[in-house]
């Protein structure tokens, strides 16, 4: 189990991920799968499922 202050910073990381997506998703960036390693990664580590 994460401790609170890991579970804040990933889910911090998760939402600067994600927003990072949808900037890239917006502009067109040909390298928008480079992104979502990350926000799958983040997602599972901030809500503790491994």
């Amino acid at each position: 189990m994460a401790k609170g202050a890991n579970k804040s910073l990933y889910w911090i990381l998760f939402l600067v991920s994600t927003a990072a997506f949808l900037f890239a998703i917006a502009t067109g960036w040909p390298y928008l799968t480079m992104i979502l390693p990350f926000v799958c990664t983040f997602f599972v580590l901030a809500m503790d499922i491994i």
